[in-house]
């Protein structure tokens, strides 16, 4: 599936479309470019799952739990880890066992550990004009 926003506000709304669908254990695999907008749409997906609290970039922290929602959602930053065995290390397992959403930024550095994964590509076609790409078991067609 493919979709184009033209504002961040759309890419969160389409992201609140998708969490209004995800199932328990989803793991979406993000790529794309910094500052694509990741995050954007990840605060989407957690407005979307009845989370209120705001959401920030875990870059520094590896992961944000959000757990007021009708699923949890743990949201990685995996920019500074440099392998699977790093993903391991911080209990990725644990976080698979609570059947919440798992929205992994820069998944191409942990792609091995991630298994069926959905794919979600941002491409950035202008300031804010964004090409996002799903591919993978999605439970139902949404949009915006």
């Amino acid at each position: 599936m493919e979709y184009i926003t033209n504002s961040p506000e759309e890419t969160e709304a389409l992201g609140a479309a998708l969490g209004r669908v995800l199932e328990p254990g989803t793991v979406i695999a993000y790529s794309g470019d910094l500052g694509a907008g990741k995050t954007a749409f990840t605060r989407g997906i957690a407005r979307g799952l009845g989370i209120l609290e705001p959401v920030t970039s875990p870059t520094y922290t590896i992961v944000n739990e959000y757990t007021a929602g009708r699923l949890p959602l743990f949201h990685f930053d995996m920019y500074r880890l440099t392998s699977s065995e790093d993903l391991w290390d911080i209990g990725w397992e644990d976080y698979l066992e609570r059947n919440g959403i798992c929205a992994v930024e820069w998944s191409e550095n942990v792609s091995d550990a991630l298994e069926n994964p959905l794919l979600l590509h941002i491409e950035k076609l202008g300031d804010t004009s964004r090409r996002i790409t799903l591919k993978g078991d999605i439970p139902y067609a949404f949009s915006l």
